[in-house]
């Protein structure tokens, strides 16, 4: 059955940005359906009392029948002849519900006009011909009963009373129109912190950023407390780089201003302020330390910090927290995701698996990875036929995923020495998908591993062909080059093009450090090579830094890092190499 337009309910306003977010929204549904159900007991008692004579049953019966029968016009005018003579005012509801079927919205207006007459009280007839009114376009009709609504409403109910105004004319086809009416209608009620706040969000939607910050600087005025006024200031402030200072301002005077806190250290993040950003929430999480959303930042904030202890007694409490609401949907694989990889980064494998086996995701995409991962895990404690057939269980059907199924599998192989097996498996897979950039990317490696390096640079340049913007390709290459001794000066022209392409990646960094090396710049290679270990503390940049650090002079520092990459990676190649080739006992 078509229904006739009506706005969403609305809430009254609350000092929450959800309530920005939602002023618009409907309203819960339960309460919805007994609003409506209270209605509709009322008009229903003051139905005119009329027979229902055989005649008239008739009619209704017919009308209905025909109107089943794709004919619309002549139920439509039957029940609006019946609705005259019985003033019964469910036939014209009917009638323009059969008109909205077809989208006659003009036929549908003019029969809840009659339904309006027949009952001049009834909030669903007003809704419906408002409704109507705006998506016809008849704004003067629409403007002058919103008007009314508007000033009959109650003082505690007038700033819903505005939301579902905005809510109407939202509809309308004519923006333009019904922006410039929504001022009218608000403009007796600027002395209201409501009216002040929606016309902001209106002149902001429009495209008018200078109106719309002078009606939200002229809604903190009147109450300098609201949390929504803030937010909406922050939020259509013409100068963007100004709103940190703003929010940090407004809480140091409203300290409980929870919302307004929590929007600043979205903000924090946003400017990768990461550090204040956890202070923040710190706040918010002693406030509320069961809140889902403020613990699932903060271990996302901690991992981003490199405190992988922090980051998993917040990530393990928001599972507990979670587990203990049945009514809360929300799906927590992805955290079972990062607490799986935290504990892979302290050693412990079983708990690395027991996270990432207890995942159950209806994403088929995030299952798919879940399943991946706990087959490097199973291989990684020894169990490499358990992991084979882990993956050998997967059957995607998308190409790319099958693809990384052969990535898997080729890096399993690989860790576990099987570097010849490894090498056949990504072959056939690099056979079978010869357009997928990472699965040549990773056959390149291994093919150079095998000693096969004239593969590897075939494959790498597949690579640069397939996709010009993968630095990692020219950044293999140029290190390989690099790391034979061979062709430097090709080697610095790829590097460089890499480091164009990512300018904060350490990795590259340290390949441009060590083809400086190689060609005999000390100075530049370590410059290159500090830069790049301050932004990562790998064990590999810390040889190449140490090795060029022992060849300046400059020993005992060179120790220290050679040592500090024994102590993040035993059993490095590169370390390894080095010390033999620097005849070196650490």
């Amino acid at each position: 059955m078509a229904q006739l337009p009506q706005p969403d309910a609305v809430p009254p306003v609350q000092e929450t940005p959800a309530a920005i977010a939602d002023a618009t929204a409907a309203a819960d549904a339960s309460d919805d359906a007994d609003n409506a159900a209270a209605e509709e007991a009322s008009e229903f008692a003051k139905l005119p009392k009329v027979a229902l004579t055989g005649d008239l049953l008739y009619k209704l019966m017919k009308a209905e029948l025909d109107f089943r029968e794709g004919n619309w016009q002549a139920p439509y005018a039957a029940l609006l002849e019946a609705a005259k003579l019985t003033r019964d005012p469910r036939l014209p509801r009917r009638a323009a519900e059969m008109a909205l079927s077809v989208n006659e919205h003009q036929s549908a207006m003019a029969a809840v006009g009659v339904w309006r007459e027949l009952v001049p009280d009834s909030e669903e007839a007003a809704r419906a011909y408002l409704g109507l009114a705006v998506l016809n376009d008849k704004l003067p009709e629409a403007e002058a009963i919103l008007r009314q609504r508007l000033a009959e409403a109650a003082m505690d109910e007038r700033g819903a009373a505005m939301f579902q105004t905005r809510q109407f004319l939202s509809r309308a086809k004519d923006k333009a129109a019904a922006a410039a009416m929504f001022e009218r209608l608000l403009s007796p009620y600027r002395h209201m912190v409501e009216a002040r706040i929606l016309l902001a969000q209106s002149a902001f939607a429009r495209g008018d950023k200078p109106q719309a910050e002078t009606e939200a600087r002229a809604a903190l005025a009147l109450k300098p407390d609201s949390e929504i006024a803030m937010l909406t200031l922050a939020q259509v402030a013409v100068d963007q780089g100004s709103v940190e200072a703003m929010l940090a301002k407004f809480i140091a005077a409203n300290p409980k201003a929870r919302e307004v806190r929590a929007a600043h250290a979205r903000l924090l993040v946003d400017q990768k302020q990461f550090e204040k950003a956890r202070d923040s929430f710190e706040v918010l999480l002693k406030d509320q330390p069961e809140d889902l959303g403020t613990l699932y930042a903060l271990g996302i904030l901690s991992m981003q910090l490199d405190d992988p202890a922090s980051a998993e007694e917040y990530l393990i409490h928001f599972t507990e927290v979670l587990a203990a609401s049945p009514e809360d949907e929300r799906d927590p694989s992805r955290v079972l995701l990062m607490l799986s990889q935290l504990a892979e980064q302290r050693g412990d494998l079983a708990g690395a698996l027991k996270w990432i086996t207890s995942i159950e995701s209806d994403d088929p995409a995030l299952y798919f990875g879940a399943q991946v991962k706990r087959a490097q895990l199973m291989a990684k404690q020894g169990e490499l036929a358990g992991a084979r057939k882990v993956l050998a269980g997967l059957s995607p059907s998308e190409a790319a995923q099958q693809a990384q199924v052969v990535l898997a599998e080729g890096q399993i192989l690989r860790d576990a020495g099987k570097g010849k097996a490894a090498y056949q498996v990504l072959e056939d897979g690099a056979r079978k998908f010869p357009k997928n950039p990472d699965l040549l990317y990773d056959f390149a490696l291994q093919a150079e591993k095998i000693g096969r390096v004239d593969v590897m640079e075939k494959a790498l340049r597949d690579v640069m062909a397939l996709a010009p913007d993968n630095h990692h390709a020219y950044n293999a290459l140029g290190y390989s080059l690099a790391e034979r001794n061979v062709r430097l000066d090709e080697a610095l022209v790829l590097i460089d093009k890499a480091l164009k392409m990512a300018p904060d990646d350490p990795f590259i960094m340290d390949s441009l450090g060590w083809v400086h090396y190689r060609m005999g710049n000390l100075d530049a290679a370590e410059t290159q090579l500090r830069k790049a270990y301050a932004l990562r503390k790998d064990a590999e940049i810390a040889v190449h830094l140490g090795e060029v650090l022992w060849r300046k002079g400059a020993q005992e520092e060179a120790r220290k890092l050679l040592r500090e990459a024994r102590a993040k990676d035993p059993k490095n190649d590169t370390l390894r190499n080095t010390l033999a080739r620097l005849q070196l006992k650490l």
